[in-house]
């Protein structure tokens, strides 16, 4: 497929990105530096700050769906990242309900039943905390993203890993994953790729994990 990605230099978005070239689908890639992805068959990369709408929405030719890995480093400042971005990504598609969005969000927005106490308390405790910011806005992602009438589905990972990838991602759509553990970046950057034409995860929210 003509697939739309932002998010491609950061640590999920780079493996992802070569998973969905190798998958053969066809990319444009938005980047503020484009110089920074590499050059490979298949890829298109244009320039573009997906938090603005602009001339980039206009260089993305047929693409009607969208991976983003988009994330942010910045864990001190109130961000838009996810939410606007992942907004002007959409906006820019071609397709109308026919539109394809695949997101990735976090587990540590809602502690799932079941979760052993200590990890409970962590998450409580100190990821929450620290992510606020973060978490605050993919929240806003995700109930923007859910009330479009588009093919969406929303990715919730738990802590990543650099870790090789280990067999295929355990996943649940709109429910709760039992006992969730780490998952590494390229386990994740597999199922994110693999579920994009996946109609049963459509209009869906998925915990992922090893």
């Amino acid at each position: 497929m003509d697939l739309l990605m932002a998010g491609v230099t950061g640590g999920t978005g780079k493996l992802a990105l070569e998973r969905a070239l190798d998958a053969g689908h066809r990319v444009v890639a938005v980047a503020r530096r484009p110089e920074a992805v590499a050059a490979r068959q298949g890829l298109r990369v244009i320039g573009g700050d997906v938090l603005q709408g602009g001339q980039w929405q206009s260089e993305v030719g047929d693409c009607r769906a969208v991976l983003s890995c988009l994330g942010n480093t910045d864990r001190k400042h109130p961000t838009a990242v996810y939410s606007q971005g992942t907004a002007n990504l959409l906006d820019s598609l071609a397709g109308g309900q026919e539109r394809r969005l695949v997101c990735l969000s976090s587990a540590g927005l809602e502690i799932a039943p079941g979760t052993p106490w200590a990890q409970r308390t962590v998450t409580r405790l100190v990821i929450q905390p620290r992510f606020r910011h973060g978490y605050a806005d993919m929240a806003r992602m995700e109930e923007f993203v859910s009330a479009q009438d588009v093919r969406w589905t929303i990715i919730r990972p738990p802590m990543l890993t650099d870790a090789a990838s280990a067999g295929e991602a355990r996943a649940a759509v709109n429910r709760h994953l039992e006992k969730p553990r780490s998952i590494s970046r390229a386990a994740l950057a597999d199922y994110a790729v693999r579920i994009l034409e996946d109609p049963t995860t459509w209009k869906g929210t998925v915990e992922v994990s090893a």
